[in-house]
C-alpha cells in the first residue's frame, strides 16, 4: 500500500501542528495535499505515534463538502450530513503501526467544489488509537485475610472474568467496558428468546453443558463459603455472577420434555475472529427432546437449578421457587428420557461430547434430594452412585462430586471409603502423575481445569469431617501453583509475578470498537488489548512447560468452566486462613447437622492452617 510521500505532487503546507499521543491515545496529524485537480484532490495526513497503535479511528474535518474518499489503508465510516466531518476506521490488514512510527492516512477524496472556486482543500485530522484501555483500570483488593495469595482479590477478578463472558442484553452497571450487546438475535425453533448466558471460552458459542457445571459448582461454592464472598465485598456481584446463566437456562428449558442446550454452530463460530458484538454468521439453537434424549445434559441443568434455588432461598424466595419447579421438571425428563445428549446434537459431539450418563443421573439427583429432602431423589442417587476412584472432576465426570454430596447428605460409610479411594488415586504415590514442579496432571488440555476442580472437592471433602484435613494442604498447593508458586500466575490480571497477556480470546484480544478485528490479530505477536482480569488459563504440559501465544488454545484459551472449582477452592481458602488470623472459626459443613466430632474415623478437628503451604507442597 503507498504509505509514503508522493515527489511529483504540488505541496500545500501542514495545517495542524504534529503532536504525540495524549494520555486517551488522542493524536493530532499533519495534512499535506499532494495534488489538486479542482474536483478531485491527493492528500494525506501523517500522525506520529509514541506506543503501539492497534486500530484506529480518525475524524477528519474539511473546509469543503466531501462527496467521496478512496482510501489505502483506512475505510470510510460515516459523514456529517454537511459532508465535511468524516470518520474513518482502519482496513483490518493495517491494524498495527509500532511506536515510533508515522500513522499515514493517505487518500484521494472527490469534492463538490470547482476550480473556479479557487478553494484549496484543508482538513484538521485527528485519530484515536483502540488498541488500549485508557479509561480503565482494575485496581487490586486489600487483603483482608492477610493470606500468602490474595483471595480477596481472586474472588473479585474471577467474577470480573464471568461478565466478560456475558451474552445478550448487558445490564447497566456493566464493568467491562469494551464489552456490549450481542447475540440478541438468539432465538430457538419457533422463536424462543435464547439471549443471555455466557460464552463458553475463548469463543461465542453457548454450550449448555460446561455452562450449567460451572453453574453448579458456584452455586455450590456460595452456598457452602457465602461469608468468604461477604468478607471480601463480592456477595452481590456473586449473586449477579450466577444468576446470568441461571436465568439464561430458564429460558432454554421451553417445555417439561424440551431443553434447548446449545446456540451457535462452532465450526462456523471458529471461522470468525472478531468481537461478539460484530458477529453476523447464523448462530442456530440445538434441543434435546422426548425424541432426542440428553439426560446428562437435563441432569446437570437441574443440578444447576436446585444449587441456585439453595443459593437464592434466603435472598429471592420467588426466584428459588421458580428455580426449584425447573430442577424437577428436568430431573423428571431426564429420568423418562435417557441417553446422551451428544447422541442426539450431533452439533455438540466434536466439542463437549459425553462419554456416560451415569454420574449425572446421580449428581442431579443428589441436587434434588439436598434442595426438597425428598427421599425418592435419594433413592436414584444410590442406582447411580460409583465408588471408584474418579477419574477427575469436569463438566463431563462428576463421580468425586457425587463421592463428596453423598457422604455431605448421607453420612455413610461407604461414601467416606469412596472419597478416600479417590484421593488415594489422586495424592502423590498413587496413579495420577505429577509434573516436576508439583501440579497432578491429567490431562494436557486445561490441566488447572482438572486439578483446580479435584483441589475443591478435596477441600469440601475436609471441610466435611476433619479426619480429612491433610486433604485441604494438598488442595491449596495446587491453587497456589496456579496462583504463582512457580513464579508464574496462571491467572489474568493477578498477583506481582508475571501472568498470561495472550489469552486464546476473542473479544480481550480485539481492538476498541470501532475498529476490526480480524485473523492479523489472531497471529499477532502482540498482547491481548484488553485484559482479561480473573480468568485461569487451560495451564502448563506435565513438564511445567506453557507459552503464552495466542495461537496455543491447548494450554493458554480461557473456558467457563476453569474458573468454577478454581474460584470455589479460593472461597474455602479465604476462610480457613482468616481462621488463622483469629477470626471467626467456621463451622464443619455437614447438610444434616451432624456434628464433625461424631462422624465415622473423625477424631475433632485439627488445626493445620494455610499460610506455610509453601514449603512443602512438592510430592514425595
Amino acid at each position: 500500500m503507498m504509505l509514503s510521500l508522493l515527489l511529483t505532487t504540488l505541496i500545500l503546507t501542514a495545517r495542524v501542528k504534529l503532536a504525540a499521543s495524549a494520555d486517551d491515545g488522542t493524536m493530532h496529524g499533519t495534512f499535506t495535499v499532494r495534488n489538486d485537480w479542482g474536483h478531485r484532490f491527493e492528500a494525506e495526513l501523517v500522525f506520529k505515534t509514541t506506543e503501539l497503535v492497534e486500530g484506529f479511528v480518525c475524524t477528519l474535518t474539511f473546509n469543503i463538502p466531501i462527496k467521496a474518499m478512496d482510501l489505502q489503508n483506512a475505510d470510510s465510516y460515516s459523514h456529517s450530513d454537511d459532508l465535511k466531518t468524516w470518520t474513518i476506521i482502519n482496513k483490518p490488514d493495517h491494524m498495527f503501526v509500532e511506536a515510533g512510527q508515522n500513522l499515514v492516512v493517505h487518500f484521494f477524496a472527490d469534492s463538490t467544489s470547482t476550480s473556479s472556486q479557487s478553494l484549496h482543500p484543508t482538513a484538521t485530522g485527528v485519530c484515536q488509537n483502540k488498541g488500549k484501555d485508557y479509561n480503565w483500570s482494575v485496581p487490586t483488593l486489600p487483603n483482608k485475610a492477610n493470606s500468602k495469595y490474595n483471595y480477596d482479590d481472586v474472588l473479585y477478578k474471577s467474577i470480573l472474568f464471568y461478565e466478560a463472558q456475558r451474552s445478550g442484553k448487558l445490564p447497566a452497571n456493566n464493568r467491562i467496558p469494551y464489552r456490549g450487546d450481542s447475540a440478541l438475535n438468539d432465538k430457538g425453533a419457533k422463536g424462543e428468546d435464547l439471549t443471555g448466558g455466557w460464552y463458553d471460552a475463548g469463543d461465542h458459542v453457548k454450550f449448555n453443558f460446561p455452562m450449567a457445571f460451572s453453574t453448579t459448582m458456584l452455586a455450590w461454592g456460595l452456598l457452602l463459603y457465602k461469608d468468604a464472598y461477604q468478607a471480601a465485598g463480592q456477595l452481590d456481584h456473586m449473586y449477579d455472577s450466577i444468576k446470568w446463566p441461571l436465568d439464561y437456562l430458564l429460558k432454554c428449558h421451553t417445555g417439561p420434555n424440551e431443553l434447548y442446550v446449545q446456540v451457535g454452530n462452532a465450526d462456523a463460530d471458529h471461522s470468525y475472529w472478531g468481537p461478539p458484538e460484530k458477529m453476523t454468521m447464523a448462530r442456530p439453537a440445538f434441543k434435546i427432546d422426548a425424541s432426542h434424549p440428553g439426560s446428562d445434559v437435563a441432569m446437570e441443568t437441574a443440578a444447576a437449578f436446585a444449587a441456585g434455588s439453595l443459593a437464592f432461598a434466603d435472598k429471592n424466595s420467588g426466584y428459588s421457587s421458580t428455580l426449584l419447579s425447573h430442577a424437577k421438571q428436568l430431573w423428571e425428563f431426564a429420568h423418562s428420557h435417557q441417553g446422551k445428549y451428544s447422541d442426539s446434537v450431533s452439533a455438540a459431539a466434536g466439542f463437549y461430547k459425553s462419554y456416560n450418563l451415569t454420574d449425572e443421573m446421580c449428581w442431579g439427583s443428589l441436587w434434588l434430594y439436598k434442595a426438597t429432602k425428598d427421599a425418592k431423589y435419594l433413592t436414584e442417587a444410590r442406582k447411580w452412585f460409583d465408588p471408584a476412584p474418579a477419574w477427575g472432576m469436569s463438566w463431563d465426570e462428576k463421580i468425586a462430586g457425587n463421592q463428596v454430596l453423598m457422604y455431605q447428605l448421607t453420612n455413610e460409610a461407604a461414601a467416606l471409603e469412596a472419597v478416600k479411594g479417590t484421593y488415594k488415586y489422586w495424592f502423590p504415590g498413587g496413579e495420577v502423575p505429577y509434573s516436576p514442579k508439583g501440579l497432578p496432571f491429567r490431562l494436557q488440555w486445561g490441566s488447572l481445569r482438572y486439578a483446580s476442580n479435584m483441589a475443591a472437592m478435596a477441600l469440601i471433602a475436609a471441610d466435611s469431617n476433619s479426619a480429612l484435613e491433610e486433604y485441604r494442604h494438598w488442595a491449596m498447593c495446587v491453587i497456589h501453583y496456579a496462583l504463582g508458586d512457580t513464579g508464574f500466575s496462571y491467572l489474568i490480571g493477578f498477583g506481582n509475578h508475571g501472568w498470561p497477556h495472550s489469552p486464546h480470546h476473542r473479544s480481550s484480544s480485539c481492538p476498541n470498537l470501532p475498529a476490526p478485528c480480524g485473523p492479523f490479530v489472531m497471529s499477532s505477536n502482540h498482547p491481548n488489548v484488553h485484559t482479561l482480569y480473573g480468568a485461569l488459563v487451560g495451564g502448563p504440559d506435565q513438564n511445567d512447560a506453557y507459552t503464552d501465544s495466542r495461537s496455543n488454545y491447548v494450554n493458554n484459551e480461557v473456558a467457563c468452566d476453569y474458573n468454577a472449582g478454581f474460584q470455589t477452592a479460593v472461597a474455602e481458602g479465604w476462610g480457613r486462613t482468616r481462621e488463622r488470623g483469629g477470626g471467626p472459626k467456621r463451622a464443619m459443613r455437614k447438610v444434616d447437622n451432624t456434628d464433625a466430632d461424631q462422624l465415622p474415623g473423625s477424631p475433632g478437628e485439627v488445626d493445620h492452617g494455610l499460610t506455610g503451604l509453601q514449603d512443602q507442597c512438592q510430592p514425595s
